[in-house]
């Protein structure tokens, strides 16, 4: 990273991060913040009802209301060529149709039908509250159970069944669940789930000539401002898309929604700045939700707990119109995990229904570590045999490296043995057996869980999250200027990339600042997303940093009459190896590059710049954890307390290890809301019944441990030797979480399998229990 003789300096510390001193102080600017001369507001009418025909649209009233600059329907929407595509889908794609606004039929309660423009949010608001529309109403499909025999969502579709996958037929696998020593089977169910990202999805589009500028709260700029370059089927159209503070995005803000779009396309219409706002109503009953699906895991076993081979069934919900349409293949191909796993047979399926589309989410292949660990854990106690024991004999091992899993994947420099062994190591377990008996005895129920995970943190096999590029440049007066294209949710990309880029070029972190919120100023990349990042974005970072050091190191030898291998650059100074009186700066080699031609090395290009797309060479980089817990669970009110959390990582080498825990611990926060409880619910016509923060629980301060970290590093073999780490803690949390409560409730012999775990459910399962005799 450094050049010889050189040490890393800023990568590696744990540095307060740059961005917060204007986060925490007011200061920073999400789209909503955004204001521009002559700005219009939007508000939608939604639909109430979760499947209808519109048999009539009467917007009379709303066009008188004073304020009111233009009510819009679907068909005005359609004067303006656009079409709208899923962001990683061929954009000629129109199946299922999806418009910005609904046309002959409601798909699901919050769809949108009509959208009203007007001088402020107020009068826009009361206007859609006028608009009368006229639904015939039909019999939906909710949830994925009801989805095969159900009334069909999309016509044009022709069935609910929106994807299948499925392995090839083996004969071999039915032999080996037949004569095997053990076979266990466990289902898990995971309920819907929402973003509730801190601020919402927003949009400000700004229309010009034969131009279009987008403010907008999304994962990328870049993939913004190509998706609506796409959309919008105007050939001299420029789209310039633009993403400051994002407030959280955790997949919900991948894909521009058909309710950004309508903005986006109101805004050519009218030719005229507008804006929309999401508010808390709108996030969690008409944006993309999550998770729900279900996962059955059958494995074999030989005689000493070794595995044979796992079968894999699996259903999602995707709702209406998903951000993708797939029945979660990664989930089944990741599922060996860090296991040397011999067979694998899956079916995966995902339903349309009429409620509203999925969207990835923080780790949305997650549900394969659930299921993996969770029915780890119910093997370990149907074979009689400690589930770290059962975990240690099936781990891939150091020894086993480079390691190819039965379904293809390479995985190499990980460590899941040797977390396992971290974590282990960080609690007394034959004290807390000793403590969990005597608690028992009490009518108190501890219970201590693990689990063990990989993670592909970079996917470099192809499309658009292959690479990241960086451009840095040294200005002439000695200041650092990087435009990467990844891109910050609130995860410090702002702070690591400027340590990564510091070192390379043997500068002060101070003197680096780092863009990366304007489509126009760098090259493309899909920014978040996929815990790849650091990878990536920061292997590009080290080799435009080496061109733009080698360049100073070339003019700064030329001069001092040096070879430029025996140049030092530290702190911004630079002197020459063996020769200390002969010194200079980066501002003045800065200064010569551009000004004085003439001093330049013979055939050298003027000016300190650098560009590089970066691609590993590996097509997918693992990261890897193991994490325990220790809860306790009041078997008189359900409720469910954890008191210890340990999280053993290794995320190869650490740009900033304050940064890494900051993303370890929001994705454990999230992993136990989704354990205990956030649901997403809704009734038999297809209502949500968790339309506020009332109903739909997130975790507060209070609900969250303080989380032990321990730390280990294996490189991994691409630039900077960094692996990603962002999605980890919401991946491993929930199995880790299950497994405690599963291990507290032992006694009463329940399976805790399906989420959430609320206090409601816990009892249900312990009285039951009791009903039998058991506990």
């Amino acid at each position: 990273m450094s050049g010889a003789g050189e040490a890393a300096r800023f990568v590696g510390q744990r540095l307060a991060r740059t961005e917060d001193v204007r986060l925490l102080t007011g200061r920073g600017a999400y789209t909503d913040d955004v204001v521009v001369p002559g700005m219009l507001h939007a508000a939608f009418v939604r639909s109430p009802t979760a499947k209808a025909r519109i048999v009539g649209i009467d917007t009379a009233a709303a066009r008188a209301l004073p304020g009111v600059h233009a009510v819009l329907t679907a068909q005005d929407m359609a004067t303006v060529p656009h079409r709208l595509f899923l962001a990683y889908g061929d954009p000629a794609s129109t199946k299922p149709k999806w418009t910005p606004l609904a046309e002959d039929r409601v798909c699901h309660v919050g769809h949108a039908v009509v959208m009203v423009v007007a001088r402020d949010r107020y009068v826009a608001e009361d206007a859609a509250a006028l608009v009368d529309v006229r639904y015939e109403i039909e019999d939906p499909v909710v949830g994925f159970v009801n989805a095969a025999d159900g009334p069909i969502v999309h016509p044009e579709w022709g069935s609910n069944l929106a994807h299948e996958s499925n392995t090839p037929e083996d004969p071999a696998i039915d032999a080996i669940f037949a004569g095997a020593a053990h076979v266990v089977e466990g289902r898990i169910t995971h309920q819907r789930q929402a973003h509730a990202p801190m601020e919402g999805r927003a949009v400000v589009a700004v229309p010009g000539p034969n131009e279009l500028t987008v403010y907008i709260g999304c994962q990328s700029p870049a993939m913004a401002a190509r998706y609506f370059t796409e959309c919008l089927d105007m050939p001299d159209l420029n789209v310039r898309a633009v993403a400051r503070d994002v407030g959280g995005a955790f997949g919900l803000k991948v894909q521009p929604s058909s309710d950004e779009s309508a903005v986006v396309i109101a805004a050519m219409l009218l030719q005229v700045p507008v804006k929309w706002t999401e508010d808390r109503l709108e996030n969690l009953t008409s944006a993309h939700q999550a998770r729900e699906q279900e996962m059955t895991v059958r494995y074999a076993f030989d005689k000493d707990a070794r595995l044979l081979a796992a079968d894999l069934d699996y259903q999602s919900n995707l709702g209406a119109f998903p951000t993708g349409i797939d029945s979660n293949r990664m989930a089944l191909t990741i599922f060996p995990g860090p296991y040397r796993l011999p067979k694998l047979r899956y079916r995966g399926r995902a339903w349309f229904t009429n409620m509203p589309g999925q969207a990835p989410y923080r780790g949305p292949w997650m549900i394969e570590s659930l299921a993996r660990e969770t029915v780890l854990d119910v093997a370990a106690r149907q074979i009689g045999i400690d589930p770290l024991e059962l975990r240690r004999r099936n781990l891939i091992t150091e020894a086993d490296q480079p390691f190819t899993t039965i379904t293809g994947y390479l995985v190499e420099k990980v460590t899941p043995l040797e977390t396992l062994a971290l974590a282990e190591g960080r609690i007394d377990i034959p004290a807390f057996r000793k403590e969990q008996a005597q608690a028992r005895e009490q009518g108190r129920y501890l219970g201590l869980g693990m689990a063990v995970y990989i993670e592909p943190t970079t996917m470099a096999r192809g499309g658009p999250l292959s690479s990241e590029t960086v451009r840095i440049t040294i200005e002439p007066t000695g200041k650092v200027k990087a435009v990467v294209s990844t891109h910050s949710q609130g995860h410090g990309t702002e702070t690591t990339m400027a340590q990564v880029i510091a070192d390379a070029l043997g500068v002060d972190m101070a003197d680096v600042t780092v863009l990366e919120d304007d489509s126009s100023r760098g090259g493309f990349g899909a920014g978040a997303g996929g815990s790849r990042q650091a990878v990536v974005g920061g292997g590009a970072a080290i080799r435009a940093g080496a061109i733009v050091r080698d360049k100073v190191r070339k003019i700064a030898g030329h001069l001092m009459n040096a070879n430029p291998d025996d140049i030092q650059i530290e702190r911004g100074a630079i002197t020459v190896r063996g020769v200390p009186e002969l010194t200079s700066t980066v501002r003045e080699i800065a200064r010569i590059a551009y000004f004085t031609p003439d001093r330049l090395p013979p055939d050298m290009e003027l000016g300190l710049e650098g560009q590089v797309r970066y691609r590993p060479h590996t097509p997918m980089v693992f990261s890897n954890a193991a994490h325990a817990c220790i809860v306790e669970v009041d078997a008189e009110t359900g409720m469910i307390r954890i008191l210890r959390w340990v999280a053993s990582e290794d995320c190869g080498n650490l740009i900033n290890p304050a940064v890494v825990e900051g993303q370890i611990a929001g994705g454990v926060a999230q992993g136990i809301g989704g354990v205990l409880m956030e649901h997403a619910t809704y009734d038999a016509r297809g209502n949500p019944t968790a339309a506020t923060f009332k109903d739909y629980l997130l975790p507060t301060a209070h609900d969250i441990p303080v989380i032990e970290y321990a730390h280990m590093v294996t490189p991994s073999t691409t630039e900077g030797g960094f692996k990603g780490v962002g999605e980890g803690g919401a991946i491993i949390a929930p199995p880790t979480l299950v497994n405690a409560v599963a291990d507290a409730l032992a006694p009463f012999g329940v399976r805790c399998l399906d989420l959430p775990l609320s206090p409601e459910r816990i009892l249900d399962l312990i009285d039951g229990a009791r009903e039998k005799g058991a506990g």
